[in-house]
């Protein structure tokens, strides 16, 4: 992994979990249900950058090299991508 990377996705990975731990406890003292929705939708904010982090590593590294190889790396590489968005089959 990118060192860059890997520094930053752990940083968010430690905000999402700090987000989670308070999304429970909102949940535990019943707070007002609009507030708990507000929490959770910034966890699947949070989550989804560090989705975008995690493939932007995976684009500089992995695919790089299945594309450099060609053939089948660069067509597995490619579904991979379609399937982890759901893309190859719509």
């Amino acid at each position: 992994m990118i060192e860059d990377i890997k520094k930053r996705a752990l940083h968010r990975t430690a905000i999402v979990e700090g987000q989670v731990r308070g999304l429970a406890k909102m949940i535990e003292s019943e707070d007002y249900c609009m507030d708990i929705i507000g929490q959770s939708r910034a966890i699947q904010k949070a989550l989804a950058s560090l989705d975008k982090l995690l493939l932007e590593n995976h684009l500089r590294t992995h695919v790089a090299h299945m594309f450099e190889n060609g053939g089948d790396e660069r067509e597995q590489a490619v579904a991979e991508v379609l399937k982890v968005y759901d893309v190859g089959n719509r």
